[in-house]
C-alpha cells in the first residue's frame, strides 16, 4: 500500500464494463471527482447507480474536453490505449493507467499475479483454493471474477490477493509489483489489439518488471519463450515443468508432483488426486503448486484443494451426451493454441465447432491435429470463411449461421461414440457478450437437442 492520493482530483475512467465500474466506485470512495465515460448510449443499473456516489456519467462517446481536464485517466481492460481520444490526455501529460495498476496502489495485502496465454483462470482459481485450504485469507479476482478495485476495501495486511492479469491489464502498469508472479506460457494472441506478437509479449512481461530480489517469479521451464522473456527479471526464480527434467523446481516424479531441491524431492500432490483432463491442465496444477509452495502451503492442503477441484465452467467442461455422442464446452479456448490443446485433450473421433472474431495466430498450427482427430469442423461467426479456407484441405468443413445450428449439425455428422467439442479459436464478441455467454448458449443447445431426441424416441 502506498500514500497515493486522488482526493479532490478530476479523474476520468474510460469504459463502463466490470473493471471500469469498480475503478470509478473506488476512486469516488477515495475522494476523487470522477467521470465515467462510455461509448454506449445506454448502460445497466450497475453503472447508473454510481451517480449516487457522485460519479458523473458521460454516455454515447468520449469528449476531448473531458480527457483534457483530467489529472488522471484510468482505462478499463477492454479499451485499447490507441483510442484516438486518449491522445488529448497524452498531449496534456496526463498519466494513463490500467484499473489493476490503480487498485494495486491501495491494496494492503500480498499480491500474487498470474499471466500467460492459456491457463490463467484455472491456475488462479486453483491457487486460491490451495491457499484457502492452507488457512490463508484469500481474495481471488482480476481478469477472472471480481475486479481488483472491488477488493481494496476488504484488503488487510494478512490477505493474499490472487489476481489473474491479462496483457490488456498489464500494458498500462507502471508500479504494479506482485510479491509472487506466475508466468504460464506465451503464444500469439490478441493480435487484433496489439500491434504484433512482440508488443503482446512485452505487455505480458510487465508482470515482473517491477519485482525485486525480495519477490518470487514462477516460470514454466517447458516454455522457452517465457524463459527468454523473463531472463532479466531479478526476482527469485522458481521453475516448474511437465516435459523437462529439472535439477530444482516443481516437477512430476513417478506418481506425484514434487518440489525438487539439492536435498531431494519433497512430495506435494499425488497425480491420482487430479480430477482434470488434458496434459496442459496438469501444467496448470504444477504452476499453482509451485506458487502455493512458495507461500508456505503444505502438500496436504494442496492435495485437499486439488481433490475438490473439477475445473472451471467453459474450460474443457463435460456437458453430457446425447445418444452416445459426447459434448464438451471449451468456450474459453479463444486462441489457436488453446484450441489445439482442447482438441488434443478430447476423445477422438471429434467434430469441432469453431469460429467467432479471429484474434490472430497461425491457423496452420491446427492442421495436423485436426487431420488426425477430427471428422469435421463446423464454423460460425465472422471468421468462418477464413477458417473454411484454412482447414478445407485437411478436414470436412461445414458453415452455419448460429451456434445452435452448429450444435445440430455437429451432432448429425458425429459418429457413434464421438465427441462434439466447442473450441472456437476465436473471441466471442461478434455474436455474444463474452465467452461465458457463448458457452451457456452451447450448453442450452445441447440440452434442447437432448430433449428433442428423448421426445423422438418416445414417439
Amino acid at each position: 500500500m502506498t500514500d497515493f492520493s486522488v482526493h479532490g482530483m478530476p479523474v476520468v475512467v474510460v469504459g463502463a464494463a466490470r473493471s471500469g465500474v469498480a475503478a470509478a466506485r473506488l476512486l469516488a470512495d477515495r475522494g476523487a471527482r470522477v467521470t465515467l465515460t462510455e461509448s454506449r448510449e445506454a448502460v445497466g443499473p450497475d453503472v447508473t447507480v454510481l451517480t449516487g456516489a457522485g460519479v458523473e456519467l458521460e454516455l454515447g462517446g468520449h469528449r476531448d474536453e473531458t480527457l483534457q481536464d483530467a489529472a488522471l485517466v484510468v482505462l478499463s481492460p477492454g479499451v485499447p490505449p490507441t483510442l484516438p481520444v486518449l491522445a488529448t490526455a497524452r498531449r496534456a501529460g496526463t498519466p494513463i493507467i490500467s484499473e489493476v495498476e490503480l487498485a494495486s496502489r491501495w491494496v494492503r495485502g500480498r499480491i500474487v499475479a498470474v499471466t500467460g496465454t492459456k491457463g490463467k483462470s484455472t491456475t488462479t482459481v486453483l491457487l486460491g483454493r490451495m491457499l484457502e485450504a492452507g488457512g490463508r485469507v484469500v481474495l481471488v479476482g482480476g481478469n477472472v471474477g471480481t475486479a481488483l478495485s472491488s477488493q481494496v476495501e476488504q484488503s488487510t495486511p494478512d490477505a493474499v490477493h490472487v489476481v489473474e492479469v491479462s496483457s490488456f491489464q498489464l500494458e498500462l502498469t507502471t508500479t504494479f509489483r506482485p510479491s509472487v508472479a506466475v508466468f504460464l506460457n506465451l503464444y500469439s494472441d490478441h493480435l487484433d489489439r496489439h500491434a504484433d506478437h512482440a508488443a503482446y509479449a512485452e505487455a505480458k512481461a510487465r508482470i515482473c518488471v517491477n519485482q525485486t530480489s525480495e519477490d518470487s517469479l514462477v516460470v514454466n521451464a517447458d516454455d522457452s519463450a517465457v524463459l527468454e522473456l523473463t531472463r532479466d527479471c531479478v526476482a527469485r526464480r522458481e521453475c516448474y515443468a511437465v516435459e523437462r527434467s529439472l535439477d530444482a523446481g516443481v516437477v512430476v516424479a513417478g506418481d506425484r508432483i514434487v518440489h525438487r531441491t539439492g536435498r531431494g524431492d519433497r512430495p506435494l500432490i499425488p497425480l491420482s488426486s487430479i480430477r482434470l483432463s488434458g496434459r496442459h491442465l496438469l501444467s496448470d496444477v504444477l504452476a499453482a503448486g509451485a506458487a502455493a509452495n512458495l507461500l508456505g502451503v503444505s502438500g496436504e492442503a494442496m492435495t485437499a484443494a486439488v481433490e475438490q477441484f473439477h475445473g472451471l465452467e467453459h474450460a474443457l467442461e463435460p456437458v453430457g451426451e446425447v445418444d452416445g455422442v459426447h459434448f464438451v464446452n471449451d468456450s474459453k479456448a479463444t486462441n489457436v493454441e488453446a484450441a489445439a490443446r482442447a482438441i488434443e485433450s478430447c476423445q477422438a473421433p471429434l467434430v469441432v465447432i469453431m469460429g467467432g472474431r479471429f484474434k490472430g495466430g497461425d491457423l496452420g498450427r491446427l492442421h495436423a491435429v485436426l487431420g488426425r482427430r477430427a471428422e469435421a469442423v463446423v464454423v460460425i461467426g465472422e471468421a468462418r470463411s477464413r477458417l473454411k479456407d484454412a482447414f478445407g484441405s485437411v478436414v470436412r468443413v461445414l458453415e452455419r449461421d448460429s451456434l445452435p445450428e452448429a450444435v445440430q449439425t455437429a451432432y448429425g455428422v458425429a459418429p457413434p461414440g464421438g465427441t462434439v467439442l466447442l473450441a472456437p479459436a476465436c473471441a466471442s464478441l461478434d455474436m455474444f457478450r463474452d465467452y461465458a455467454e457463448r458457452g451457456r448458449v452451447f450448453k442450452q443447445a445441447v440440452d434442447r437437442l437432448r430433449e428433442v431426441r428423448a421426445t423422438t424416441r418416445e414417439q
